[in-house]
């Protein structure tokens, strides 16, 4: 694949029952991921989305400010946008009052009715 410094022509590996590494990063590089209350959230969301869209977490790094993790997912699906997307919006949703006291939210995020706590992509 040529390298593209463009990141909206950016292209995903989508292979069903593939194994893959992703890094997802906090708004601003904000350190509030690692806090005992956003851990537990955290936790939460990844159980209900996996009872929901199961897939098998290899393993998971989470530092402050971002986490890395690797996934499995089940044979025939390759839908891992919708399992991160729902992660996110339901650890935004939970954390919402105990983040969003300083969130600094541009036009473009309350357009895509996005939070401050999460970047916009993640990373594969």
């Amino acid at each position: 694949m040529p390298t593209n410094k463009n990141m909206s022509n950016y292209r995903r590996t989508r292979t069903t029952g593939g194994t893959y590494f992703f890094t997802v990063v906090a708004g601003e590089r904000r350190k509030i991921l690692t806090a005992p209350e956003s851990r537990q959230a955290l936790r939460n969301v990844i159980n209900a989305v996996k009872h929901q869209y199961p897939f098998t977490v290899e393993a998971w790094v989470l530092l402050p400010e971002h986490l890395h993790c690797i996934w499995t997912l089940p044979e025939g699906d390759r839908d891992y946008p919708r399992r991160w997307g729902l992660i996110k919006a339901g650890f935004s949703k939970q954390m919402r009052n105990a983040l969003h006291h300083n969130a600094r939210l541009t036009a473009s995020k309350l357009k895509h009715r996005e939070t401050s706590i999460w970047q916009r992509r993640f990373w594969e």
